[in-house]
């Protein structure tokens, strides 16, 4: 038989020990992480009625970029806290449909060479910078292995559309401790994620990597925090009342007080970031009309709007996305103050908020 690696290129990787090592983490910056975590669980189980919302860029290309679009977003966060729990959308991995980017950390340097060690390295630096400025990230995981480099530092996670019915990425998130969201599939039925949810919920025998590097078999402990993505697909959207109820009464969705997220973008914006404001516009009707199974939404956004072609070598205009269109900062700023408005009429007067949950920057 022929080896696996016969003509093949390989390059060592870091244990993911040793990256933490490389780039540790700060008390701040853990602490921002972990508190995001407890605030998102309380948002799902009901002690917090504020609304969820998990917005950035499609994909980082330019930590100093990122960065940027960061500072902006904390001191938004900030601002509208009593109403929104805000998460960043920090996206260092880009599933494919067929070839393209697959993200900062397995392609940094855009320009095909794949040095993932340093994408590690990247992202790292970026989640850490992020956090502490007290804004919790979070991220959609593709390769399994990345948790183990940069879950420290995440406060939340997707798996996406093409890997929501993948038995590897269910096992992944039955050990994560962290709230996951799983996304319906890319021709947009439900039952992919929900069946999806329901695994993750079970312990689960993973095989994996230990700090060390070390190849493990895992007993994972079940996820009691995994919820629904709605994000539309082949077949249009699916944000509707009569969908996002029919979502909220399935078996998988019960042992949640609000289990469902609603992505602005994707299917239920048909690739066009200009009609992820009426999605929202949409959710926000349903939350003020009483239905309290919504946890939140998603939204894609940049400094500046729209998307730009990459190609390597080719010089790329600052704060544009190459991959899916975004919303420019002023819009976002814009909604994001419109959404805690909104919001905020709801919430009783002066209502506690969990201590673990009660502040952003």
């Amino acid at each position: 038989m022929r080896d696996l690696h016969q003509n093949q290129a390989t390059r060592p990787l870091p244990a993911p020990a040793g990256a933490r090592q490389w780039v540790p983490a700060s008390r701040v910056a853990l602490d921002t992480a972990r508190g995001g975590r407890r605030a998102i669980r309380d948002l799902l189980h009901g002690r917090d009625r504020r609304l969820l919302v998990v917005v950035g860029p499609c994909s980082i290309h330019d930590p100093a970029a990122a960065l940027d679009y960061a500072g902006r977003l904390a001191r938004v966060a900030h601002a509208t806290r009593d109403a929104l729990f805000v998460v960043m959308r920090t996206y260092f991995e880009k599933p494919r449909t067929t070839l393209g980017w697959p993200g900062l950390m397995k392609d940094p340097d855009l320009d095909g060479s794949g040095d993932a060690s340093r994408g590690i390295v990247l992202a790292r630096r970026l989640l850490i910078a992020v956090n502490e400025l007290g804004l919790p990230c979070g991220c959609e995981l593709v390769d399994p292995l990345t948790p183990h480099y940069l879950g420290d530092l995440l406060a939340w996670a997707a798996i996406g559309a093409r890997t929501s019915e993948s038995q590897v990425h269910r096992e992944m998130a039955s050990g994560l401790p962290l709230p996951v969201g799983f996304k319906n599939g890319t021709d947009g039925r439900l039952d992919v994620a929900l069946n999806g949810m329901l695994a993750a919920r079970r312990p689960q025998h993973a095989m994996g990597i230990d700090a060390a590097g070390g190849l493990v078999v895992r007993r994972t402990p079940g996820n009691p925090h995994v919820h629904l993505v709605l994000r539309g697909g082949d077949a249009g959207t699916n944000y509707a009342p009569d969908v996002v109820a029919r979502a909220a009464r399935h078996p998988a969705a019960l042992p949640l007080a609000r289990p469902v997220l609603v992505d602005c973008s994707h299917g239920n914006s048909g690739r066009d970031p200009a009609r992820q404001p009426a999605v929202l516009a949409e959710v926000l009707r349903q939350v003020r009309a009483g239905q309290d199974r919504l946890l939140g939404v998603m939204l894609e956004s940049h400094l500046h709007p729209g998307r730009q072609d990459w190609r390597p070598g080719r010089e790329l205009a600052y704060g544009v996305s190459i991959t899916d269109g975004c919303l420019g900062w002023e819009e976002t700023e814009a909604l994001l103050f419109d959404a805690a408005g909104a919001v905020g009429t709801l919430l009783p007067a002066g209502a506690p908020r969990p201590a673990a949950s009660a502040s952003q920057p």
